[in-house]
């Protein structure tokens, strides 16, 4: 029995330990793999962060896969069933941290790569690869460092397929056409310190600041859109306080967060914000930290290739969805078009005995060819 290409490519980057930013040679691993192909290979260091950008070709459109070779800690490895690093079979999955996210997506795009390129060496357009090892980290010195540099040269992307494990119950059955964003406030409500028996000499920011919070818990902040649901906004801690109960705070500090879609915008909802908090006349500071803006590629010529390939490979009819979290997507969708992500099932992702079905892995592969024979035919 031949054994896979794409299983062997996967279970060699799962025994790098490229625990974020680490990259721990994989990135070199793929350059050696793509140069005989006709890549021409970049490595783009930022601090303590690999990043290869790989291009074959000279024409338009570019298509881009896009991903990260850095995991998540491993979680305390005693309570792992097997070591993991070290690529293990059992009960017709692939063990291993990075099996679902995402090594066996990346070992995916280079096949299929391969095989596309066998198929039809004078495809048109061109085909690149944009890795990073800082997506499960800040993502500061990552992806955005590639695509600022190639923004500033003038590069041009047309297509981007990234790699994020996106399926739900089946191999195909959900892709990700955008994201929302995630922007942040630190609120400190300032009162004035006193003994609790004494209330007419103090000033309780809680007290204070309760009808306010009231108002932002049932503001509607947009009604989304065909591909996003509403806007989410959602107190994450509060923290008020000395510790003892005969003691009125001096200021009550709260987290909160938007998780927010194209309907909305950042400055917008900063502004709506102040303007409730200044309708009840607080004191206070308010601090913000946008770690991601939303980003949406409507149906179009990406998510039609990509799900017809879908659809020839698995009988699947997959759906479009914006759920989940940020990726690096959204730094790409600043100088790409179209981007969407797909990969496997993602029940495992980030937890102990992370692991992909080995049923999954060659059609993956096949996904990733025949999108790529979709979108650059001879």
């Amino acid at each position: 029995m031949t054994t896979s290409k794409t299983l062997a490519l996967t279970e060699k980057l799962i025994a790098l330990s490229s625990v974020t930013p680490d990259d721990k040679g994989c990135q070199q691993h793929l350059i050696d793999l793509l140069t005989p192909l006709g890549f021409v290979c970049e490595t783009i260091q930022s601090n303590d962060v690999t990043n290869l950008w790989a291009r074959r070709g000279t024409t338009s459109p570019v298509f881009v896969f896009a991903g990260h070779t850095d995991v998540v800690p491993t979680g305390p490895v005693e309570q792992w069933r097997s070591e993991p690093f070290i690529p293990t079979h059992r009960d017709g999955k692939l063990y291993g941290r990075g099996a679902a996210d995402m090594k066996t997506s990346i070992a995916a795009m280079v096949v299929a790569c391969e095989e596309f390129i066998a198929a039809t060496p004078g495809h048109t357009g061109s085909i690149a690869f944009l890795i990073t090892s800082d997506e499960e980290g800040p993502a500061t010195d990552g992806t955005v460092i590639v695509c600022e540099q190639l923004k500033a040269r003038g590069e041009q992307i047309d297509y981007c397929l990234v790699g994020e494990p996106t399926s739900s119950a089946q191999l195909g059955d959900m892709i990700k056409n955008g994201r929302r964003g995630s922007l942040s406030g630190r609120l400190t409500i300032k009162g004035v310190q006193g003994h609790i028996a004494y209330p007419h000499l103090a000033k309780n920011p809680i007290h204070e600041a309760a009808q306010a919070l009231a108002d932002l818990v049932e503001e509607k902040w947009d009604a989304g859109n065909e591909y996003y649901l509403p806007t989410s906004w959602q107190m994450s801690n509060i923290n008020a306080g000395t510790g003892a109960n005969n003691v009125i705070p001096g200021d009550m500090v709260i987290d909160f967060n938007f998780r927010f879609s194209t309907a909305s915008t950042a400055e917008g909802l900063q502004e709506r914000v102040h303007a409730i908090l200044d309708k009840h006349d607080l004191q206070y500071d308010l601090q913000w930290t946008l770690s991601g803006l939303p980003f949406l590629t409507p149906r179009g010529t990406l998510s039609d290739a990509l799900s017809s390939a879908i659809q020839a490979e698995t009988g699947i009819a997959t759906e479009l969805s914006t759920t989940g979290g940020t990726s690096d997507g959204r730094f790409i969708a600043q100088i790409c078009p179209q981007v969407i992500e797909f990969g496997p099932p993602n029940a495992s992702i980030h937890k102990i005995d992370e692991h992909i079905e080995l049923r999954h892995i060659d059609p993956l592969k096949n996904i990733y060819r025949r999108t790529l024979e979709h979108l650059l035919p001879v």
